[in-house]
């Protein structure tokens, strides 16, 4: 059985399968959502640092950016919300190919850039000024569109559709090349390898991603706040997600979302403070002895890792 089709039927169908069933049994369906949205932008960070080595702090303004464009679409177009998600990932796409030039750029130097790029759109989009266009500071309502159920199974879709751009990278001659690149870009494009074109691919379809799930994020919630869209801790969690578990695989960022976000929500809003310092600890043993995130502790042993 080739390697894509055992990484979808044995990892990502079961856990497809799982998160479809469990809103009709377990009834909070907002956090089950959360868990969702985040397995979404994990994975669509894995495409961008798992497999190219770009750091991306600023990945929450692809977010932000799907978020107001699904509700600018339903506030300005009135179209429906499968054509707003539509424009959401457009928007996310549009703001990826302006942000292209950063790719020149490397390690502290790209995540710092990136990070102020979505603080400008943040601060673009909360302008008072713009109120008549994008609500501006004062948030917006889509309760019109208001349906639960359905945002949440195109939640799911987009997980999926993030999932299936993983086991491609990893199982394909474009994933090799784009870990080839990581690791040397100079010996990579002698060997003949498409630097800009395979990292402006990446680039775009990890924009993509965040932005679909920014606009399940918009219709799903119905009332939002730019301070809500684009706040940073959306990028933070879904890279210390995808790291703790193991980026450049498909089960690695499932894993790190199902224990820490797990965790988050049994200790970390009823007491914080010890949340704060066990997530502290979590971190700091990671970074010194699993570099490659926990999923590392099998592929020592030789055994293939989804």
């Amino acid at each position: 059985m080739p390697n894509y089709v055992r990484d979808f039927v044995f990892v990502l169908l079961p856990l497809l399968v799982l998160l479809g069933v469990l809103p009709f049994f377990y009834r909070n369906e907002l956090l089950l959502f959360n868990f969702t949205i985040y397995f979404a932008l994990a994975q669509g960070l894995n495409v961008i640092y798992g497999f190219t080595g770009y750091l991306p702090f600023g990945y929450v303004g692809f977010f932000g950016v799907g978020a107001y464009g699904f509700a600018l679409a339903i506030i300005h177009l009135t179209t429906s919300p499968a054509l707003a998600l539509a424009i959401a990932g457009l928007a996310a796409l549009v703001l990826g190919v302006i942000l292209i030039p950063l790719l020149r750029l490397s390690g502290a130097y790209f995540a710092i850039a990136n990070l102020a790029a979505a603080q400008a759109v943040y601060h673009i989009v909360s302008n008072p000024d713009l109120q008549d266009i994008t609500k501006g500071p004062y948030g917006v309502s889509l309760a019109n569109v208001f349906a639960p159920r359905l945002s949440y199974y195109s939640a799911l879709a987009i997980t999926a559709l993030a999932s299936v751009v993983v086991i491609w990278f990893r199982n394909s001659r474009f994933g090799l090349a784009l870990q080839a690149i990581r690791d040397d870009s100079l010996s990579a494009a002698m060997a003949g390898i498409p630097v800009v074109r395979q990292r402006t691919i990446a680039w775009l379809l990890s924009a993509l991603i965040a932005g679909l799930t920014g606009g399940v994020f918009a219709w799903h919630i119905s009332v939002f706040y730019p301070e809500t869209a684009f706040d940073i801790s959306i990028s933070i969690f879904a890279l210390v997600f995808a790291l703790f578990g193991g980026a450049t695989t498909l089960l690695g960022p499932v894993i790190g979302v199902l224990l820490l976000y797990g965790l988050y929500n049994l200790i970390g809003i009823t007491i914080p403070q010890y949340f704060q310092l066990i997530y502290g600890i979590l971190i700091v043993v990671l970074v010194l002895f699993l570099p490659q995130g926990i999923v590392s502790l099998v592929s020592r042993r030789g055994i293939r890792v989804p």
